[in-house]
């Protein structure tokens, strides 16, 4: 089997068990997103989706984020962790957004990026949550399982996302990475996982036993 029919095999897999996958952090505007993308780096979604709704309550947008000092930031995002350079990145980015753009979350990789405290992967699901547009942001989760199934043997998230780019059509990137998350969460995990209870494991699995004695 090819690698790119092994893909759609995978594709259909995910679509079958997560036909509609919901955005896992809380938010409710571009801006909001992209608050709740920064603090999700390394800490879980479920610890940003607890610590967002007392941060909103106080500034949900760039103009009221500015009106908060960084250490008022850093003391409502402090179990988010890293919070001392979370904070200071929030209070930047937001006065950046009001200097350069309006008080307005930009709709380009380019700006995104340019933002503080913003990279590839914050950028990307910007682009792909807030405003549709094609992106495959790779997680820890994503990189494991594209390594596990045989669809990448990158050693970066930035190769990764390359090799998937190209196996699976654009059209299914903004759905396909959040299956694979939450895949990867309650199938694929990091410790403890089972291939012969996998979905997608234990089926490349079978597959390759098949090849071997073909």
């Amino acid at each position: 089997m090819r690698k790119k029919e092994k893909a759609e095999k995978i594709r259909l897999i995910l679509e079958e068990l997560y036909p509609a996958p919901a955005i896992p952090l809380s938010h409710f505007s571009p801006y909001t997103l992209l608050i709740a993308v920064l603090l999700s780096a390394q800490c879980t979604d479920a610890r940003v989706n607890l610590v967002t709704p007392k941060l909103f309550q106080k500034a949900d947008t760039p103009q009221k984020m500015t009106q908060l000092n960084v250490k008022e930031i850093e003391e409502i995002i402090r179990s988010c962790g890293l919070a001392p350079t979370k904070a200071r990145a929030i209070w930047n980015l937001s006065k950046k957004l009001l200097e350069q753009h309006h008080g307005e979350v930009p709709n380009s990789f380019e700006e995104l990026e340019e933002l503080p405290g913003v990279g590839h992967k914050t950028a990307s699901v910007v682009m792909s949550q807030a405003f549709n547009r094609a992106a495959f942001p790779v997680d820890t989760h994503i990189h494991r399982c594209a390594k596990r199934w045989g669809l990448s043997a990158g050693k970066t998230v930035t190769q990764t996302e390359a090799d998937l780019k190209r196996l699976f059509p654009e059209k299914y990137w903004n759905r396909l990475h959040l299956q694979m998350i939450y895949f990867a969460r309650e199938y694929c995990q990091a410790r403890g996982h089972r291939a012969d209870t996998c979905p997608i494991c234990s089926w490349i699995k079978t597959l390759s036993k098949t090849i071997l004695n073909y």
